[in-house]
């Protein structure tokens, strides 16, 4: 092709002279859990084995199929995820009975952690997490399970008996985020849907996209046992960010 004159070409918009953009080729180390999941699945049904992950339950008409896989070269860290295809948090269809059945997985799978320490972790230390859409690494939900910091503890055994049961500040940063914080009592935790109580989150409006929560256990000593729900939005939340992958609450026996 002949080259335009040059008086032509600084005439014409900078926006036609670039290269069109093309279209962002998928990112496939978001899929690597995605990937992990489908073995499990297969293994589970051909040879009832659950390898790679720690447990797979394929479900049934009532109850979605959930399996739980350790983190590489994390002795505790561990997450819960749908063997059905579920983007994240802000998926619809988390606000509905399979949003429900997720967390009670989630809560059910709690030893996997605990357990490591052989009795030395209180169930009170671990806790549960889900990151925002930019605030996590894989396209498929997932839930962590993890020992909380020490200075989450520390901060939850000092005010947790403030949070009510509506959405309310909870009195003090935590890892460095505000938080609003929920109650949810023991007798209600089973059929308890934080991904809908979410909507329900003080602001302007329900944008799920920015939102991350976790869920703490009530410390001991609290009148009204069962757990406090936290949520925050910002571009990049990360409800993680509470918990201690490296677990130095089991060397303090929380």
């Amino acid at each position: 092709m002949r080259r335009a004159p040059l008086a032509l070409l600084a005439a014409l918009p900078a926006a036609l002279l670039s290269p069109a953009p093309l279209a962002a080729a998928p990112d496939p180390s978001r899929d690597v859990l995605w990937a992990a999941l489908k073995t499990c699945v297969l293994a589970k049904r051909l040879a009832n084995r659950t390898f790679p992950c720690l447990s797979v339950d394929l479900g049934d008409g009532a109850r979605p199929g959930t399996a739980v896989l350790r983190a590489p070269g994390e002795p505790t860290h561990s997450v819960l995820m749908p063997t059905d295809t579920v983007a994240g948090l802000e998926a619809p269809v988390l606000r509905g009975p399979r949003g429900t059945a997720y967390w009670r997985a989630a809560l059910a799978a709690r030893p996997f952690v605990s357990d490591v320490f052989k009795g030395k972790l209180p169930p009170a230390a671990v806790g549960l997490a889900v990151n925002s859409a930019q605030g996590r690494s894989q396209d498929q939900l997932h839930i962590h399970l993890d020992c909380l910091r020490p200075s989450v503890l520390a901060s939850l055994k000092a005010h947790g008996r403030q949070i009510q049961r509506r959405w309310s500040r909870f009195p003090v940063p935590l890892a460095g985020d505000r938080y609003f914080a929920l109650r949810v009592p023991e007798a209600e935790a089973a059929q308890f849907n934080p991904f809908a109580a979410l909507h329900d989150l003080p602001g302007a409006r329900p944008d799920l996209h920015r939102t991350s929560f976790a869920a703490v256990p009530t410390q001991p000593g609290d009148p009204e046992p069962g757990f406090i729900l936290l949520a925050y939005r910002a571009p990049s939340a990360s409800a993680e960010d509470v918990m201690d992958h490296a677990c130095a609450a089991a060397d303090r026996g929380a």
